[in-house]
C-alpha cells in the first residue's frame, strides 16, 4: 500500500511538473534575437525618474517606484506606466512635489497620497522588460529596465 502511495506521489509530481513546462514555454517569449533600444528623452524633459520596480512577477509585491526630481511640482494625472505587452496603467489626479516619491502597487488597494493601486489580479512585469512613463502627450519621460 506504501508503495503504491509513493508510486502516485511520483507520478503526480512528474506530471505537474511537465504541465508547468509547457505552460512556461507556451506563455513566454523566447525570441531573444531582436535588441530593444531604449528612446531618447525629449530636450527640456521633466524631471520625473522610474527609481525602480520591485517584485516583478509576484502580484502581491509589485512596485514601480517613481521621483520628482525637479523643482517644480509635476502633475500626473493621465499620465501612463506602460510596458511593451501593451499594459497601461493610467494616474489618477495626483501631484508629486520636488523630491516626492509614488509607489504603483499592481494588486489591488485603495489609493493614498504616496501608494497608488493598478487593481490587477496577476502581475504585469517581468525581469529585461523596458518600463516607461509617458505624458498626457502619450511623450516618453522616463524609462527603467527591469533587471
Amino acid at each position: 500500500m506504501v508503495l503504491y502511495l509513493l508510486l502516485n506521489a511520483l507520478v503526480s509530481i512528474l506530471v505537474s511538473g511537465a504541465v508547468l513546462f509547457f505552460y512556461d514555454r507556451a506563455t513566454h517569449k523566447t525570441d531573444c534575437s531582436t535588441t530593444e533600444t531604449i528612446p531618447t528623452l525629449p530636450s527640456g524633459s521633466v524631471n520625473a525618474d522610474i527609481v525602480s520596480v520591485g517584485g516583478a512577477g509576484a502580484l502581491a509585491s509589485e512596485i514601480v517606484t517613481l521621483q520628482n526630481n525637479g523643482n517644480t511640482a509635476l502633475l500626473l494625472t493621465g499620465w501612463t506606466l506602460k510596458d511593451g505587452q501593451g499594459s497601461a496603467y493610467t494616474f489618477p489626479q495626483i501631484t508629486l512635489y520636488p523630491g516626492g516619491m509614488v509607489q504603483v502597487h499592481s494588486r489591488p488597494g485603495t489609493n493614498t497620497a504616496a501608494d497608488l493601486f493598478w487593481g490587477l489580479s496577476t502581475p504585469v512585469w517581468k525581469s529585461g522588460e523596458l518600463v516607461a512613463l509617458y505624458d498626457t502627450q502619450n511623450i516618453a519621460r522616463a524609462f527603467y529596465r527591469i533587471p
